[in-house]
């Protein structure tokens, strides 16, 4: 796949299905040279409608293969969620209490596209071609003694229509292990 920088010239934050999500389309600036981007800027993105947000911790994930395929975990923290080169498919289910329980969004990222995951809403993604790296802001710091709420990739409720199938995709037995939406929603 090939990133082309031209079709990403101007900075906007869009709501997307979920409560509290947006999507941001970067600018990217491109040349002979490659491309740059200015991945955040808190005083712009938030004149634009994002929420507050207050960094404590940058992640990075590096995938060396296409169909590296994680999650669906909701963290107790806010994400904004990038990528410094390659492609992934993003998906995420809203585990919060509410109507919106059970509600899906997805949208490839790539270096001109962001998003912004609100607390409660679990993450997963898959790669679309190899050595991605996948990066993150949140705002709290990671804790072993954080409290996560997880639903299986796969589960057919949800029905995420991953690019890549379960019998091809470079999943954890951690993450294959989930439960089921339905399993979450008798728990609450």
């Amino acid at each position: 796949m090939s990133f082309s920088p031209e079709k990403y010239s101007e900075l906007k934050v869009e709501e997307a299905p979920i409560n509290g999500f947006y999507v941001i389309h970067l600018a990217v600036h491109g040349d002979n040279r490659g491309w740059f981007k200015e991945n955040y800027q808190k005083e712009k993105l938030e004149s634009l409608g994002l929420p507050a947000f207050d960094i404590v911790q940058n992640n990075f994930s590096y995938n060396e293969e296409r169909g590296v395929t994680r999650g669906l975990h909701a963290e107790p923290w806010e994400k904004y969620i990038s990528v410094a080169n390659g492609s992934v498919f993003g998906a995420w289910v809203d585990l919060r209490e509410g109507e919106d329980f059970g509600k899906t969004f997805s949208i490839e990222i790539n270096p001109g596209v962001a998003v912004f995951v609100p607390r409660g809403v679990a993450n997963g993604y898959q790669t679309m071609e190899p050595n991605v790296t996948y990066t993150y802001l949140v705002n709290e710091h990671w804790s072993p003694d954080a409290e996560y709420s997880f639903v299986n990739l796969f589960d057919p409720e949800i029905d995420i229509a991953w690019p890549i199938p379960k019998s091809e995709a470079i999943i954890s037995e951690k993450d294959a292990n989930h439960p089921l939406l339905n399993d979450l929603r008798k728990s609450l």
